[in-house]
């Protein structure tokens, strides 16, 4: 692949930060975002200097911050690709969450990757074979217990990702939708840590999701991506026949309920 302009949203995490040094490391320019300013500036010095990267510390889940970025990305010069990878994690008993918090997790999420993308076509369609990629989750599959906020905010990016993969395939665009399993971020709260120990839960590092990321954007085609096993066998057969894992989680309730903040 030739070298091209990326932006990475959540570049101050650690799947995000994964992500730009894969990419700086095979030579592309990048423009960072994120709410950390100084994580980004760190990021940003220890790129190559071919990566040319330009950071800007912004709130994606503000009209204003998102307009900061896509003024940066024009410019530099447009963007060959858009890497979504920006959002917030929640494990919490939905009885329990008020309006605000399930308000907050559906903007960070969806609103806000859904709202980028769409100030951010223009530049995307100028450029003809530009990616777009959407870091879901399998819980975007496989709707989890404690995580039902989580997991509709990542159904809607599955959801949003395949209509776009299929209104946007005769214009040259590429839309990758990528799910990791359990990955190793400060995402991650204490419990949910917990709860993935005690289920035996294998966590990924975050560079494995970059490579996975790097690996979408080599085939040069549109396509759904799952990290790991089993939980990608799992997510197709809640698909194929949810009553089997209804069944299977409902035996786990009362351990799920036990690591419940």
């Amino acid at each position: 692949m030739s070298a091209r302009t990326f932006v990475v949203t959540g570049a101050s995490g650690g799947i995000g930060g994964a992500i730009a040094e894969a990419l700086a490391a095979r030579g592309h320019r990048l423009v960072l975002a994120g709410r950390d300013g100084a994580r980004l500036a760190a990021l940003a010095k220890k790129l190559p200097a071919s990566a040319d990267a330009v950071w800007v510390a912004s709130d994606l889940t503000r009209a204003d911050g998102r307009a900061a970025l896509v003024t940066a990305c024009a410019d530099a010069g447009g963007v060959d690709g858009l890497v979504n990878v920006a959002g917030v994690g929640c494990f919490a008993a939905f009885e329990r969450m008020d309006e605000n918090a399930i308000a907050d997790v559906v903007t960070a999420n969806l609103t806000a990757t859904m709202q980028l993308t769409r100030a951010l076509l223009p530049q995307l369609l100028a450029k003809r074979g530009a990616d777009l990629v959407n870091i879901g989750s399998t819980f975007g599959s496989l709707a989890f217990p404690g995580h039902a906020v989580y997991s509709a905010s990542k159904f809607g990016i599955y959801g949003f990702s395949e209509a776009l993969r299929r209104e946007f395939a005769d214009r040259g665009l590429c839309v990758h939708y990528l799910a990791p399993r359990a990955t190793d971020t400060a995402l991650n709260s204490a419990e949910v840590n917990a709860l993935n120990g005690a289920m035996g839960n294998h966590s990924d590092s975050p560079a494995v999701v970059a490579q996975a990321v790097l690996a979408a954007l080599d085939a040069g085609r549109s396509g759904r991506h799952y990290l790991g096993w089993p939980e990608k066998l799992f997510a197709r057969l809640n698909l194929a026949c949810p009553a089997l894992i209804d069944k299977a989680l409902a035996g786990k309730l009362a351990l799920i309920r036990r690591h419940l903040p």
